[in-house]
């Protein structure tokens, strides 16, 4: 049988062709783009103050969550108000949380306790570097809650999925209904009580002795005290109208037309024409607090201002004897 002989000259262009082969092929596998990473958040240490963190660590596109689906780092929550609705399809992934029942005490009127929230974020998958991504519809209404809840007990990472549960379905994105199994976290609960305001605290603000803005994110009917709460809603006051020296900037003016956030410069622009600008410490309350979570996120996450929930809001407020109330509308007790 005869053997082939490969020349001196050859045998070089041969090891040379085959070199060729090698880079090219790694420099094809260098240019494969990825699926889009968790950005590094400079976050401070849990259960400390927050810093600025703007639209990029604070919001999240449908594009960058479904590339991220399987990034074990990130965990995906969603809150939605409508009953059945997570059960009826959600987000690959997702872990459901129930507004009234796992973000607030089931008796008193409170958020949920510590030790229970632990165990639900544990449950969840959730530890200490976790993204925790929100979504729910609504517009986030209670994603925003829910976002709070979590920065609240000393979560870093925690961002809203920008659109909402709206965006994803517009989008024709997947829809899962098995709920998923996942392994148990180590998430440890650490406050930030600088984000919660309660009565005594908006009460120093209406009489002077402490220096804060109070924006009520409530359309302007609820604000005037022209109705008591939007129509079929059940938790309600006695009284109607707003909290002396508030300033009505409605929640829903922070939105696109597509329930996405307007950009950075818009959002400056918008609360600087009413006069809030970050120069000084921020209350922001609706109804029950889940309004004003979106506005406070708004304010606190994406513009960075120092900005705190109170979440007693009008229910507390309008139901507590001896506060001061503004009524331009002239409304009394008991009047329709």
């Amino acid at each position: 049988m005869h053997t082939p002989v490969v020349s001196r000259g050859n045998g070089l262009m041969l090891v040379v062709m085959v070199a060729l082969v090698i880079v090219l092929a790694g420099c094809s596998t260098a240019q494969t783009p990825a699926a889009a990473p968790v950005a590094a958040v400079p976050a401070p240490a849990q259960g400390t103050a927050l810093g600025a963190r703007g639209p990029e660590q604070a919001l999240v596109s449908t594009e960058w969550l479904a590339a991220n689906l399987d990034n074990p780092q990130v965990r995906v929550i969603e809150v939605s108000v409508v009953p059945g609705l997570y059960e009826r399809g959600h987000i690959p992934g997702a872990v459901n949380f129930v507004w009234h029942t796992d973000f607030v005490d089931t008796v008193n009127r409170d958020i949920v306790a510590p030790d229970r929230f632990e165990q639900l974020a544990r449950a969840a998958g959730i530890n200490q570097d976790t993204t925790v991504v929100l979504y729910g519809d609504n517009s986030n209404w209670f994603a925003a809650w829910g976002a709070w809840i979590f920065l609240q007990y000393g979560a870093n990472d925690v961002r809203l999925l920008d659109g909402s549960r709206a965006k994803w379905e517009a989008e024709g994105r997947e829809l899962a209904v098995t709920v998923p199994s996942v392994p148990s976290g180590d998430f440890t609960v650490a406050h930030r009580e600088t984000l919660r305001a309660r009565l005594p605290d908006v009460l120093a603000v209406v009489e002077g002795t402490t220096t804060a803005s109070l924006i009520d994110i409530r359309s302007a009917d609820e604000f005037s005290g022209k109705i008591f709460a939007p129509e079929g809603f059940q938790e309600l006051a006695i009284r109607a109208g707003h909290i002396p020296g508030a300033i009505n900037i409605p929640w829903k003016q922070a939105l696109n037309e597509d329930g996405t956030f307007k950009s950075v410069d818009e959002l400056r622009s918008l609360y600087a024409g009413l006069g809030i600008d970050g120069s000084q410490p921020i209350i922001t309350y609706c109804r029950i607090g889940e309004r004003a979570s979106h506005t406070w996120f708004v304010l606190s996450q994406i513009l960075g201002y120092e900005v705190a929930v109170y979440d007693g809001s009008w229910t507390e407020w309008g139901n507590t004897i001896g506060v001061p109330i503004a009524n331009p509308s002239g409304t009394v007790w008991g009047a329709q």
